[in-house]
């Protein structure tokens, strides 16, 4: 499961990425070339993983996974009311400005990266650890 979550989460990343250089202010959301390099990379890295071990995959989930959900939780707490200096028009709440006239993320930002955070741990937690066999495990045929 894990793998296609991430390949899905993945080409979904790049998607975003690609939709974001044509409507950056597409459904409330602050796309800015930054923005869109970032979700371009973070795709890239998903779809990565998504063929890498097991083990990587789930680690890469979990990690990035926490990455993306604290960062919408930390644009709800630190965002203030405001009007964005990357081109977007209108007044918008819960603006957390990263980089100022670069990376700037509003609501719809912040609900999404909580909802993609949420997807990856979700898979990163479903899936099973994988063991290794021990020493204790082998067992060697004598004859």
């Amino acid at each position: 499961m894990i793998r296609q979550t991430l390949t899905v989460l993945g080409w979904a990343f790049i998607a975003i990425s690609v939709i974001g250089f044509f409507a950056p202010g597409l459904l409330g959301t602050h796309l800015s070339i930054s923005h869109d390099v970032i979700h371009l990379t973070s795709g890239g890295a998903a779809l990565w993983f998504a063929r890498a071990s097991l083990r990587s995959a789930k680690i890469f989930a979990l990690t990035f996974g926490t990455i993306y959900g604290l960062l919408g939780v930390a644009g709800f707490i630190l965002g203030d009311p405001g009007i964005s200096l990357t081109g977007h028009v209108g007044m918008t709440q819960n603006l957390l400005v990263v980089i100022p006239h670069t990376l700037e993320l509003g609501t719809a930002d912040h609900v999404l990266h909580i909802i993609l955070g949420g997807a990856f741990l979700v898979a990163g937690f479903v899936t099973k650890p994988i063991e290794l066999p021990t020493r204790s495990d082998t067992r060697v045929a004598i004859s």
